[in-house]
């Protein structure tokens, strides 16, 4: 499993240790992914999720999983994450429909 954010593709960086003596030797460092249930409002369920605890914080910023997933754009987001909202526009372009009547 790589480790890569799921909603804000933020992924392992490199750089180097740097000693006292100014000694470099390379190291990484690493996203802070955790596993994450969020609930969609538009599908009635929960999700799970592999994100970094920035993202988390960007969800909740943004009021909700829906409205993250909306405005986040393509690129960054995974496979499974687009599929989600993909799900979401659905269900929100017939929602509307059906309420007018």
């Amino acid at each position: 499993m790589s480790r890569v954010c799921e909603l804000t593709g933020k992924r392992v960086m490199t750089g180097n240790n740097v000693s006292h003596a100014k000694n470099r030797t390379r190291r990484r460092f690493l996203p802070n992914l955790t596993t994450a249930n969020l609930m969609s409002e538009a599908l009635g369920r929960s999700v799970k999720f592999r994100l970094s605890t920035h993202a988390l914080r960007s969800v909740e910023h943004n009021s909700g999983l829906d409205n993250f997933l909306l405005k986040a754009k393509n690129e960054v987001l995974s496979a499974h994450a687009l599929k989600i909202k993909k799900e979401i526009t659905a269900k929100k372009l017939t929602v509307p429909a059906a309420a007018a009547e």
